[in-house]
């Protein structure tokens, strides 16, 4: 075989391998992983991807405790979260010269990160018309409750809601942080407290999580500040910042999973404000009022004087996100 043929023989190979890899995009993780493999196309195919319901026979109580809280509807919320998802566009990548987004037929998955960085890690797992189908599925929504369509306003919940932080997501996708050193999560394992095997016929083994206990875990999604790695820097979530840069310092020794899961006695319902009970344990307030007749020239008027100190007695700054 000549020089030429050789040559000829490699340029195929490598044009190839790249058809491939184009042809079969992969999400953000490596092989062996739930990320890493051909991207979801619709929300249906990512919503089965993360299935956890095989989890619930042996986990019911961790399961309902979940389903009351806003991981279990993260993207949907209390509908407010999937109007913000739109008004980001709106008012964001659509008035972003550079974002290339003009309707919402322009939208991808890279648009809508600024936001499912946190409520839905794993949208980098999906194509853009994953993106666009939920953008078309909140725009259905909103629609419905406009014109009182009662049941298509509570199917597009639905949808919108099988979109959400689930078991998968805490105990696989984002179960390590430090990957180079600890490897990557494996797509037959889940990761908490303990090794050993797993009865579950996807799931066949555990291993022991590093940050499962640890506030790094929650840090991921509940923020350092501005998100500088996006294309276009967004700022929500600061609580684990100035829970590291404030409450550590000073000598604090809770981790997020000590207040917001053990001590709150919520489990996997990990509620914040929402809770009466977190919100009285996260601020002390002292009141002290008294009153007064007093002579407003010939006039006698009541007066009343109230003092009021509030100590932010929580890990972090308050309000957060």
């Amino acid at each position: 075989m000549n020089l030429l043929s050789t040559t000829f023989l490699a340029c195929l190979a490598l044009v190839t391998f790249a058809v491939t890899a184009i042809a079969s995009p992969v999400g953000v993780g490596r092989d062996k992983t739930l990320s890493a493999q051909p991207k979801a196309n619709s929300i249906a195919e990512l919503v089965a991807r993360y299935d956890s319901s095989s989890c619930i026979e042996c986990h019911q109580q961790a399961h309902d405790e979940w389903a009351k809280s806003l991981h279990s509807r993260s993207v949907f919320g209390t509908g407010r979260t999937a109007a913000t998802f739109k008004t980001a566009i709106i008012n964001g990548a659509m008035e972003w010269p550079a974002s290339g987004v003009k309707s919402m037929k322009d939208v991808k998955v890279e648009h809508l990160m600024g936001c499912a960085k946190c409520h839905l890690p794993q949208l980098a797992d999906a194509t853009d018309k994953v993106a666009q189908e939920i953008m078309t599925t909140i725009e259905t929504w909103q629609k419905a409750m406009i014109n009182e369509d009662e049941a298509k306003a509570a199917k597009a919940e639905k949808t919108l809601s099988s979109l959400n932080i689930n078991c998968l997501i805490c105990h696989n996708r984002n179960a390590i942080t430090h990957k180079w050193s600890e490897g990557y999560p494996k797509k037959d394992v889940v990761y908490g407290s303990k090794d050993g095997d797993h009865p579950d016929s996807k799931f066949t083994k555990m291993a022991k999580g590093q940050i499962m206990s640890e506030s790094i875990q929650c840090g991921q999604c509940h923020g350092l500040g501005p998100n500088f790695d996006q294309q276009n820097p967004t700022q929500c979530a600061t609580a684990y910042g100035s829970y590291l840069f404030a409450y550590i310092p000073e000598g604090g020794n809770k981790s997020c999973q000590q207040c917001h899961m053990n001590e709150s006695k919520l489990g996997h319902n990990m509620q914040s404000y929402r809770s009466k009970d977190m919100a009285n344990k996260a601020v002390d307030m002292h009141v002290e009022t008294s009153s007064v007749y007093w002579r407003d020239n010939t006039t006698i008027r009541p007066k009343a004087a109230v003092r009021i100190e509030l100590t932010n007695k929580a890990g972090h700054g308050i309000p957060d996100g």
